[in-house]
């Protein structure tokens, strides 16, 4: 695809949190009701298998802004450093002229020998990554919201989080029916459209990258009115997942060790008591709250596409929406972003380009794609170059309809559990953390999972495409387990850190092989 040739080369990167891929009214989540992303599906290209390449937020954000796979970058939990030596969007962003401001968070933990041990990052769940200008931070501390919302004349309460309870004293935690004691205005939805509109009518006509980061649909699952009920319970999709938690957790002993392990503190303020305790009904409740949720942000994105259209930016905007991962929403008994299963890992995509041929707009892409294709797809719709280390490739010959012959053949993630302060995944099975590792090798016919030190999985997918019946032990299946752990061997092996590889010493000095 050529490159955009106008003067006012504009990017907007929206990253929300927590959002899967079937919860996109373009693949198939009919009762959503999304205005503003229907006319990014309609007017840009939505892709069907696309993957987070790792979970949960700082890795994945990692991968998202760094190009590289989780074996590569190793910032393998929320609260373990990147290192220095990795550049990412932000730098090369800036090697070609721009300067790129971010509201929202990257969960970045710095890397120590850049700084020293008092360096109060390394307090919080992470930072903002190097390169970025912070226009409307989020992290590390929310005190950029909360200090908004008092400017605001907002009366917090002593504990600010409580904001997030169900309205109404009489109300229990955990309840998700009723509406936040936040008010629409004040959201942390708000103020990011707040800070995205302020930095966008302060260009004053100069080209611009922005990253737009939104917190939700993360927990805590509460929605403020009017979005807290916008949905009915009974309108949700039902739920993946055998008849009982016990016989989910018989699959894999990482499985039984999260179901018996996540509580319903982290996904609804207040709460206590086990997830898998939540009955089909609850779950059916917090479904409709987290679409709620979806139309909150929804609505504030249709906020920054009205004033984009307004100045006649939005024809000259490179738009890419995306998230950092998913969410199980109950389905396997599981909250949050854990694992192996679908849920955690399938995630949307949606890029609108200014230049893409006729016939391309509304069009729905099947090819395997993945967060590391981010980054070289912006780079290149630039100018700019991909760091011969990146892992991904960039989408923009996808968006044009036309997909290269070596295009990928399966879609690659990976997940590293272990301890971190708040699970101790490695305590209860017994394992030494750089043994707490698994990737997945899944295309459209089976799903293998990798461990290092725990059994390997592997399931059918045209049979079971959710994933309950585990046939890497089945006689039968051996040849299979077989080639698709040699695809996941050769997978590793032809992304190992390259960046300087390709130089060589000789005689008449160092030489540069073209890649």
């Amino acid at each position: 695809m050529p490159l955009n040739t106008s003067s006012h080369r504009n990017v907007l990167l929206v990253v929300v949190d927590q959002w899967r891929a079937d919860f996109v009214p373009a693949l198939g989540a009919g009762f959503l009701k999304t205005p503003n992303l229907d006319r990014l599906c309609r007017e840009g290209v939505t892709f069907r298998n696309h993957v987070t390449n790792t979970v949960p937020c700082g890795p994945a954000r990692a991968s998202l802004l760094t190009g590289l796979y989780l074996m590569n970058h190793r910032a393998v939990q929320n609260t373990v450093p990147l290192d220095a030596r990795h550049t990412n969007l932000a730098k090369e962003l800036r090697r070609i002229g721009y300067d790129p401001a971010l509201i929202g968070y990257t969960t970045t933990t710095p890397d120590p020998r850049t700084t020293g041990e008092r360096d109060p990052r390394f307090t919080t769940l992470g930072d903002l990554m190097d390169g970025f200008r912070a226009v409307g931070a989020f992290e590390p501390t929310m005190d950029g919201y909360f200090g908004w919302l008092a400017q605001k004349g907002f009366t917090l309460p002593p504990n600010r989080e409580d904001i997030w309870l169900p309205e109404g004293e009489d109300c229990l935690p955990g309840v998700t029916n009723r509406p936040s004691r936040i008010l629409a205005e004040f959201s942390d939805t708000a103020y990011f459209t707040e800070r995205a509109l302020t930095y966008l009518k302060g260009r004053n006509g100069k080209p611009w990258f922005l990253h737009l980061g939104y917190y939700r649909p993360h927990p805590p699952f509460i929605a403020p009115a009017p979005y807290h009920d916008m949905y009915r319970p009974e309108d949700m999709p039902a739920l993946h997942r055998r008849e009982t938690w016990q016989a989910e957790a018989r699959q894999h002993p990482l499985l039984n060790f999260y179901l018996r392990g996540i509580s319903q503190g982290s996904f609804f303020h207040g709460a206590g008591g086990a997830a898998t305790e939540l009955d089909p009904a609850a779950i059916a409740q917090m479904r409709a709250t987290y679409s709620g949720m979806i139309s909150e942000v929804d609505a504030a994105l249709g906020q920054v596409i009205a004033y984009l259209d307004q100045t006649n930016q939005w024809k000259d905007t490179l738009v890419i929406f995306t998230s950092d991962h998913g969410e199980q929403l109950g389905d396997h008994y599981l909250l949050g972003k854990v694992g192996y299963h679908d849920e955690s890992f399938r995630i949307p995509l949606v890029i609108k380009a200014p230049d893409a041929p006729p016939g391309s707009a509304g069009r729905i892409e099947d090819a395997f794609t993945e967060s590391v294709d981010v980054m070289p797809t912006i780079l290149e719709w630039l100018g700019g170059e991909k760091p011969r280390n990146a892992d991904g490739h960039s989408l923009l010959p996808l968006v044009a309809g036309e997909k290269p012959a070596d295009w990928r053949d399966h879609l690659f993630y990976e997940y590293d559990f272990r301890d971190v302060f708040y699970s101790r995944p490695e305590d209860s099975l017994g394992l030494h953390m750089d043994d707490c590792s698994l990737c997945v090798v899944q295309d459209e016919n089976w799903k293998y999972v990798h461990f290092a030190a725990l059994p390997p999985l592997l399931f059918d997918l045209e049979k079971d495409p959710h994933g309950f019946e585990n046939l890497a032990d089945e006689p039968a299946y051996a040849g299979v387990v077989r080639d698709y752990a040699q695809r996941a061997l050769s997978h590793r092996m032809r992304h190992a850190e390259r960046t300087l590889t390709h130089f060589r010493a000789t005689p008449q000095g160092l030489e540069e092989r073209n890649p």
